[in-house]
């Protein structure tokens, strides 16, 4: 018979639902348990996670299920378990409490709390007994309890200056160092002297793909020339698509690699990660006109609108790494295997590329990777490569419909308007540089959604879940969300998207920016108090809100012409200058600010009908080669410009023809009615 549940059940997010049945007794993040630890005077036990995570499900399966380890946490502790994609401000904050108390942090984090919040022991995952030079949950919770009871005033002086510790790194303050080009070049080398050249990517294991430090050294090959620059970020690109890491029978990628030879990955699959990777390979194709990266973005997103995709029209926010409570199962595969389902002639042909083995790449199973180039394949094989590669994807088919039949990993179906903000401007984009009305349609019903379903009373809302928004929106929120919208503009000429940017940016600024501080903080003026108010200086898996913020707002004040908007942005950078040049690998949105910042963009202004030949012919233009400093904006035929968008204002269709104006430097060239003539002044600096 099951357990009574705990107050998880009534929780929106998987996550917590996940641990409602625990014996453990849960409380989500709120007053309610912070009332009983004061009345009680018990330490808060936090523990955070995430519903993707492995160790989160090791450690819950160990630990929170186990009934002695349930009675000592119950007993001495108010419990409360939080799941950071819900409550990201929450986890920023204790986050940076265990990593200043242990030098590192991670997931599933466990946190000891005063009643009053501040934090005072931490770690990551604990397992049920000593080992691995681990102390045993239990012993730690004995320990921690005794500490409590028996040296209140040292614990709490610890929770003091720790939380002094966090308010002073919160605290960080403009340069007065001018913003110039040589931060980008101290940046590059900085990636540059930290490149794997043997199998690209930085350092050891694990590697993670770091899309936003590759878009960065794409725009210094942009703007430099420096072949070395599209070489390292080409080495990773390749060697990223060919490993373990990518799906290559479903297409998106899965976490980061677990070695440095991007073999064999963590399981898990992230909209946010194969959102960025999806931009990343499209501009790389863009930049160097080569099919594989065009093939590897249209792949992506062909996995996010399959497997990611929910029917109203958002997308949920990661796929587990374990199926039948075991990692990697769904996607892994024996030799046997493959030869029961292809055959012997296929099967060999198809192990051959593919790395399948007798005896396996990982636990005596295969992860699938491009072991042998399908060219170089088909000379071991003497056929012609076409022949094989059509082998290939019959293999490819095969195998993905016997997957289909196995127990596929859980999804995490709540909505995250960050990283939906990032998917809406992936599908934007490639429905630009591909002229894919099917991504523009996906990309119109994501937009939608997230406007009226995630907006409560004019605010924007963080996450939603079977019907119901919670949560105030954070400085990434709105600002991924602006950036989606932008380039939504892009892919259909309809000003409204543009309107509702500039509204959201207007209101970002407004909850966000802190002008006497020169900062942007994570949590808006109307959110709830935490013992620090978190402001994330570093982009990480994804941008950190301070730089997606600066980036989109220099976007709209090249669009819309108010320099305010663009005081803003930089004043936000220049307290970010020496960790730009000082930690590049940590800030590569920042950088690709700065880079937009330092180049007078060209404003692309484009009159026509988005849907007829004579505009996508000049639309081609702008989107087949690799120009990240631009901006474009569309009117069509026969309409007024919407006010306070002086790039629109006056524009008209030369002789009922798709017209192109270019502008730069506060100049602007005749207008374009020919591929040709803009092409040219295009590539004119």
């Amino acid at each position: 018979m099951r357990a009574m549940p705990n107050r998880l059940i009534n929780e929106t997010s998987p996550y917590l639902r996940q641990h409602a049945y625990n014996p453990v007794d849960w409380y989500p993040w709120g007053e309610e348990a912070f009332r009983r630890a004061r009345e009680e005077d018990k330490p808060i036990l936090l523990s955070i996670g995430y519903s993707s995570c492995h160790w989160c499900h090791v450690m819950e399966r160990e630990c929170f299920e186990d009934p002695e380890i349930a009675r000592l946490m119950n007993e001495n502790f108010v419990c409360v378990k939080v799941d950071r994609e819900e409550r990201p401000d929450v986890d920023a904050v204790y986050m940076q409490a265990v990593q200043a108390m242990t030098g590192s942090g991670g997931w599933p984090l466990t946190v000891f709390l005063t009643p009053d919040g501040e934090p005072f022991f931490g770690g990551t995952y604990f397992p049920p007994d000593d080992r691995h030079g681990l102390p045993g949950f239990p012993r730690v919770l004995r320990a921690i309890a005794e500490a409590y009871r028996g040296q209140r005033q040292q614990v709490v002086q610890q929770a003091r200056q720790l939380t002094s510790h966090l308010q002073r790194l919160a605290s960080l303050r403009s340069s007065p160092e001018p913003l110039g080009p040589d931060v980008l070049r101290e940046a590059y080398q900085g990636v540059q002297s930290q490149f794997d050249p043997e199998y690209g990517g930085f350092g050891p294991a694990p590697k993670f793909p770091q899309p936003l430090v590759w878009e960065f050294v794409l725009r210094y090959h942009a703007r430099t020339g420096d072949p070395q620059a599209l070489a390292i970020a080409e080495r990773t690109l390749r060697a990223m698509a060919a490993g373990g890491m990518y799906d290559h029978l479903a297409g998106g990628f899965h976490r980061y690699s677990t070695d440095r030879y991007w073999l064999v990955p963590h399981f898990e699959k992230m909209l946010y990660d194969n959102a960025l990777l999806a931009r990343l390979y499209l501009h790389a194709y863009q930049a160097t006109g080569l099919a594989d990266y065009r093939r590897v973005a249209e792949e992506t997103i062909g996995y996010l609108l399959a497997e990611m995709r929910l029917p109203v029209g958002a997308f949920a926010s990661a796929q587990d790494a374990d199926s039948e409570g075991i990692e990697g199962k769904y996607y892994v595969w024996t030799w046997q295997e493959v030869m029961d389902i292809l055959g012997p002639e296929l099967g060999r042909a198809f192990s051959l590329v593919y790395g399948v083995t007798p005896e396996g790449n990982w636990e005596g199973r295969n992860v699938l990777h491009i072991a042998v180039p399908v060219q170089e394949a088909a000379a071991q094989l003497g056929m012609a490569t076409g022949e094989l590669q059509d082998m290939m994807a019959e293999g490819r088919r095969r195998l993905l419909e016997a997957r289909a039949r196995r127990v596929p990993p859980e999804r995490d179906d709540k909505v995250l308007v960050s990283w939906n903000g990032l998917a809406l401007a992936a599908l934007a984009e490639a429905a630009c540089v591909l002229q894919r009305d099917d991504y523009r349609e996906a990309a119109l019903d994501c937009a939608r959604f997230l406007l009226t379903e995630l907006v409560r009373d004019g605010r924007l809302m963080h996450t939603w879940k079977d019907g119901q928004a919670k949560v105030p929106a954070y400085l990434d929120d709105y600002a991924c969300l602006v950036g989606g919208l932008l380039a939504l503009h892009e892919a259909t000429f309809d000003s409204g998207w543009l309107e509702r940017a500039v509204e959201l940016a207007r209101q970002m600024v407004d909850l966000f920016w802190e002008p006497h501080e020169d900062a942007f903080y994570d949590t808006g003026r109307d959110h709830e108090r935490l013992v620090v108010r978190p402001r994330d200086l570093f982009d990480n898996a994804t941008p950190c809100g301070g730089s997606e913020a600066a980036r989109v707002l220099l976007l709209l004040a090249a669009i819309t012409g108010k320099h305010e908007l663009a005081d803003v942005a930089v004043r936000a950078l220049r307290g970010l200058r020496e960790l730009m040049s000082r930690a590049p690998l940590g800030t590569g949105n920042w950088l690709c600010a700065l880079d937009f910042y330092l180049a007078p963009p060209k404003e692309i202004a484009v009159v026509g009908d988005p849907s007829a030949l004579d505009t996508r012919r000049l639309l081609d233009v702008v989107y087949s080669t690799f120009l990240p400093n631009k901006v474009v904006v569309g009117l069509p035929p026969d309409t007024a410009a919407p006010p306070g968008f002086p790039l629109l204002e006056g524009r008209t269709a030369v002789g009922g023809r798709a017209t192109a104006y270019v502008c730069q430097n506060f100049a602007c060239r005749e207008p374009a009615t020919e591929p040709d003539v803009l092409a040219a002044q295009l590539r004119d600096p």
